[in-house]
């Protein structure tokens, strides 16, 4: 009996030592007081990132060639010769600048937005915007109708008007209008995808040429003689003449001139189709900064004329 009665009160003592075990778990009220204070952390944390991203900019991501000066050029410096900024291309150790960048670069702070440079060869430009690329076009674009159907417009950020290039001491340096250029035999060239195209059947007798990527590689197919005659923008043929003596630019008299390229005078920014919002934006920030003005599209174009790079 003294046996089993103590090991009924071991038993006992031992059963008490395995519930007061227990005891080392925290209480209901105790878990609440320990879990308190993660919980504030985790609460912190995501306030502190809603703020960063409330921060955060919007970023217009525009796309161009940054290769047809002197409305976009790509260089090596981050600044130009007066100071003003260039801007990084997307994804390159390159800057671009020019009349178009300028252009972007003004909104942008208007809009309160970051910018991004996104670098394209032209004749897929438009397909790249709309793969998602990039969310508009500032790149010397003219607005014709074909377009329109494809992308939406803003109002013109700048007007121009076409002319000729010719060589400086060729045959056709001399011309004064349009039909003088008739029944010559002249090879005529242009960009291709642009929207000088149709202009090129406007001469009699003359043999269409190959069409360059490039406006560089349409102003050396003249001087190399591969094309007699680039129908080009004068803005551009003004950068060209910079760098290339051997060059002539040749405006027509209003007489005598082309016809029909009244849309391409007209330059102004693209967006998608289904991006009205932005474009509406973009459009709104263009009438706050009062850019209608052509005195203004014209000083600017003036002024970054003399900061390109010789190479451009």
């Amino acid at each position: 009996m003294k046996r089993r009665l103590a090991m009924t009160v071991l038993a006992g003592m031992m059963f008490a030592s395995l519930a007061g075990c227990g005891t080392n778990t925290p209480a209901a009220s105790d878990k609440k007081t320990t879990t308190e204070p993660a919980a504030e952390k985790t609460t912190e944390a995501a306030s502190e990132k809603s703020l960063e991203a409330a921060s955060e900019k919007a970023v217009l991501r525009v796309g161009m060639e940054c290769a047809y000066a002197p409305f976009n050029w790509t260089q090596d410096a981050d600044s130009t010769p007066d100071g003003s900024k260039a801007v990084p291309i997307y994804d390159s150790s390159y800057y671009a600048y020019g009349y178009d960048v300028a252009i972007a670069e003004m909104l942008a702070e208007e809009l309160d937005m970051d910018l991004e440079i996104h670098k394209v060869e032209w004749s897929s430009i438009g397909i790249s915007m709309d793969a998602g690329d990039y969310d508009c076009i500032i790149a010397g674009m003219g607005r014709t109708a074909e377009r329109q159907m494809a992308y939406n417009f803003t109002e013109p950020y700048y007007y121009r008007d076409n002319c000729i290039v010719v060589k400086k001491d060729g045959p056709y340096a001399d011309v004064k209008g349009l039909s003088e250029l008739d029944n010559t035999g002249c090879v005529m060239t242009t960009q291709l995808g642009c929207g000088w195209i149709p202009l090129l059947d406007q001469v009699k007798g003359a043999v269409t040429g190959t069409n360059f990527e490039t406006t560089s590689e349409c102003f050396m197919a003249v001087s190399n003689g591969v094309a007699d005659v680039f129908i080009v923008d004068v803005p551009t043929a003004e950068s060209a003449l910079l760098t290339n003596d051997d060059l002539k630019m040749i405006r027509f008299d209003e007489n005598d001139t082309f016809t029909g390229d009244e849309e391409m005078v007209n330059v102004c920014i693209a967006t998608r189709k289904d991006d009205k919002e932005l474009c509406e934006k973009l459009q709104g920030a263009m009438d706050a900064i009062g850019w209608g003005d052509k005195a203004k599209m014209d000083e600017l174009m003036e002024k970054v004329l003399t900061q390109q790079p010789a190479a451009n």
